[in-house]
């Protein structure tokens, strides 16, 4: 008719956009909910830290950790300062991924999924006379980046030389440096030093030069390719029995879980500090992804509710004690005595007065790889870019 519009053709249209819109939506939703339940493959992890991630580097370097270190899991002198697996072994097999190789072993190693950097005794700072004489490793974190610098280095040269894959077998793959995950567990030997040298406010007066050459470490893991860290704070170093037998409280000084107060709280300054800092690299670097995991809360948490968790005493080792480190003898009253381990260790939490048994890096573990105690709250199965 004429002057009358008909409609009909015009809803039609619209009725057909709208469905097929919808339609996109949901497929675009499914499809999102799909990715959100795939978890990341890492090719490789990268690690550097201390004593609570080395897999045999001072092992191999200065002697053999002693038995009966690493007996629960590998029933012999591995090159763990534990009785069996810690946090990076746990991690590695979430990401189903082999045992990490240290990288200063040089017996039967593998670096193809990775390498360990981790050095019991090494510190952020550089290790100086002082740091050395006092008993601290020379592999510092500085120490570890030169070496990772070697590895990528040489494995670029062979890559290019090699005729024969038999030399690249145990090697990283060049492209996958990009894309691994680079983990950085240090700062409880630079706590230990400033404890046993210095008085506690002096001390906290060097944290921020301490923080700044964590900070310099990531940036420079990041010009060398790093886009995925995942960075442990430091543990409540008032809590280590050894610590606490060898600096007694004095009356004020102790937390309601039995733990020196004012060297948790150093931990705590230094973590916080150490969280600000990875705020800033998350502007600095773009293309990154940095994790700020929160290892001291889980640690606190298990050695307060010990009990409740089903662990003894946790300012109780397993393997050694006040008169005989663990794996050494000492003469006691005229008798040799010999610092052997307890006869459950999975029922200790400190495994030798420092470190912590298996059991215990299995139940923090357990409690960060969710991402409940990240920053941002990402499960490491799901860090990856």
């Amino acid at each position: 008719m004429n002057g009358v519009i008909d409609f009909r053709g015009s809803l039609g249209s619209i009725s057909s956009k709208k469905t097929v819109m919808a339609v996109a939506i949901s497929l675009l939703l499914v499809a999102s909910l799909l990715g959100s339940s795939c978890s990341c493959h890492f090719p490789a992890i990268y690690n550097l830290g201390d004593s609570n991630s080395d897999t045999g580097s001072v092992s191999a370097t200065f002697g053999r950790v002693p038995w009966p270190c690493s007996e629960s899991f590998f029933g012999k002198p591995a090159g763990w300062y534990s009785d069996g697996r810690l946090i990076i072994d746990f991690i590695a097999n979430e990401l189903k991924l082999p045992f990490l190789s240290a990288y200063l072993d040089a017996i039967d190693s593998n670096f193809r999924h990775g390498a360990n950097f981790a050095a019991s005794g090494s510190t952020i700072q550089p290790a100086d006379d002082k740091l050395f004489d006092t008993g601290f490793n020379p592999l510092s974190l500085e120490i570890q980046l030169l070496q990772f610098q070697q590895l990528k280095e040489r494995t670029n040269e062979l890559y290019d030389q090699a005729k024969n894959p038999d030399i690249t077998d145990r090697l990283p793959r060049p492209e996958e440096f990009s894309k691994s995950l680079y983990i950085l567990d240090c700062g409880q030997n630079d706590l230990h030093y400033g404890i046993i040298t210095s008085v506690e406010d002096q001390f906290k007066a060097f944290i921020p030069n301490i923080i700044n050459q964590f900070a310099a470490a990531v940036e420079k893991l990041f010009q060398q390719g790093a886009r995925v860290f995942w960075i442990h704070n430091t543990g409540p170093i008032g809590c280590l029995p050894t610590v606490i037998i060898n600096f007694p409280p004095k009356p004020g000084n102790v937390d309601q879980a039995g733990c020196i107060k004012s060297y948790n709280e150093l931990a705590q300054e230094f973590n916080k500090q150490l969280k600000d800092t990875v705020s800033q690299l998350k502007a600095k670097l773009p293309g990154a992804r940095l994790i700020y995991v929160d290892i001291y809360s889980a640690k606190f948490s298990l050695i307060s509710e010990a009990n409740k968790y089903g662990f003894v005493d946790p300012f109780v080792n397993c393997c050694g004690d006040h008169h005989v480190e663990c794996g050494k003898t000492a003469v006691v009253n005229g008798t040799e005595i010999f610092g052997a381990s307890c006869s459950d260790p999975s029922k200790h939490i400190s495994w030798d007065g420092i470190h912590y048994t298996e059991a215990a890096n299995y139940w923090v573990v357990n409690r960060i790889l969710d991402g409940s105690l990240s920053d941002p709250p990402l499960p490491i199965t799901k860090a990856c870019l």
